[in-house]
């Protein structure tokens, strides 16, 4: 749903019903949701509930006990519809063997409730740094990620071509991720313009790291497990870029859809391919 904030144009000025209208006619499934505003959490999955739409719950605990309030409220708004909850660690821990009380604490307290919990790759976050994230993964092995790879790209600035040993990173990365965030990055940008013909060759790094990561998934996913793919291009003030007259350079919805579809695309290929 942030996606859907000041979109370009007139469609920025679609009420809530009317973005989850859009979103329903669009052909996604679902929608992510913020539940740190319980009151904008009701309205949002009563909405997409008419639409008989999915949701998943963004939560950012700063503490093992903040996550018990968002899966109290994903208990009041109907868990038969909330697809996982996918962690932000709004902490930010100089060490990893700090982190780790945190982590099996959240893991705990989402098994404990009976829901599935991701925890995302983001900067300004526990997770902010790929080599930090990578000796968490390996320090906890029950972590399940969301991967955000955009941030990585842009936070440890990859060149590219990517070399060989960034990509082994990212490979590291994707075998544990069980969700995936629709976002291109460059070294430079932390969102960039899918639909301009110069950054192909970066939609098609990612396009690339989606695909392997959808084909690990499917590996170790059980068979009635969902693979979940967001895309998320942010607003002006977080991540679109806007040109001198202070409008978006691209439009975001358009490459939101052109992302689903490429998510899909890749998503027939690997099943096609890991058949019987």
């Amino acid at each position: 749903m942030w996606g859907m904030e000041e979109l370009p144009g007139p469609r920025g000025e679609w009420t809530l019903a009317q973005q989850v209208e859009a979103i329903k006619a669009a052909g996604f499934d679902g929608a992510a949701v913020e539940f740190d505003d319980a009151s904008v959490a009701r309205s949002t999955t009563g909405l997409l509930s008419e639409q008989d739409l999915k949701w998943f719950a963004a939560a950012y605990p700063q503490t093992v006990d903040d996550l018990k309030e968002t899966i109290e409220l994903v208990h009041e708004l109907g868990p038969e519809r909330c697809d996982h909850i996918n962690l932000q660690p709004n902490i930010r821990p100089h060490t990893v063997l700090e982190c780790i009380p945190y982590v099996l604490g959240w893991i705990r307290v989402a098994e404990d409730a009976g829901l599935t919990m991701y925890i995302e790759t983001h900067r300004d976050r526990m997770t902010t740094d790929l080599l930090f994230t990578l000796q968490l993964i390996d320090a906890v092995p029950d972590i399940k990620l969301t991967a955000d790879l955009s941030h990585f790209v842009v936070g440890r600035e990859f060149r590219w071509p990517i070399s060989s040993e960034n990509d082994e990173l990212i490979q590291r990365v994707l075998d544990r991720s069980w969700a995936f965030h629709g976002r291109v990055a460059s070294r430079e940008q932390v969102q960039i313009q899918t639909s301009f013909a110069h950054h192909g060759g970066w939609l098609g790094v990612f396009l690339a790291w989606w695909e392997r990561g959808f084909a690990s998934w499917l590996q170790r996913a059980r068979q009635d497990a969902s693979l979940v793919f967001t895309p998320e291009l942010g607003p002006p003030e977080w991540y679109a870029m806007t040109g001198p007259d202070g409008r978006e350079m691209s439009d975001r919805w358009e490459e939101a859809l052109q992302l689903k579809e490429h998510a899909r695309a890749i998503w027939a290929r690997v099943a096609s391919a890991q058949e019987p």
